[in-house]
């Protein structure tokens, strides 16, 4: 996960959050989040790059839509990623209060 650069981090995100989404499902809640548009040229090489390092398997809906879902390898880094992040969140919260 360390070598995955913070917008593929957050397709990660989007894709666990979301129930087999296509490329314009995830495109449209990055969006949200962003605030900005999200182009194809951006959105779908890093879809690819996660498919290549295992986090993300690419399945096929029909001829011109595939969809999204997190390999369980996929899900272990989120979720040490998330472990990772608590340990520092929870430093801070503590040091504040």
């Amino acid at each position: 996960m360390h070598d995955l650069t913070g917008f593929q981090r957050d397709l990660l995100y989007t894709i666990a959050g979301l129930d087999e989404p296509h490329g314009l499902a995830i495109k449209e809640e990055l969006e949200k989040y962003y605030e900005s548009e999200i182009h194809h040229g951006r959105l779908y090489p890093n879809l690819d790059t996660l498919v290549d390092k295992g986090l993300v398997e690419k399945g096929e809906l029909d001829r011109r839509t595939n969809y999204y879902t997190l390999t369980r390898r996929g899900r272990r880094e989120l979720e040490d990623r998330r472990d990772w992040e608590d340990q520092y969140v929870e430093q801070t919260e503590s040091a504040s209060a």
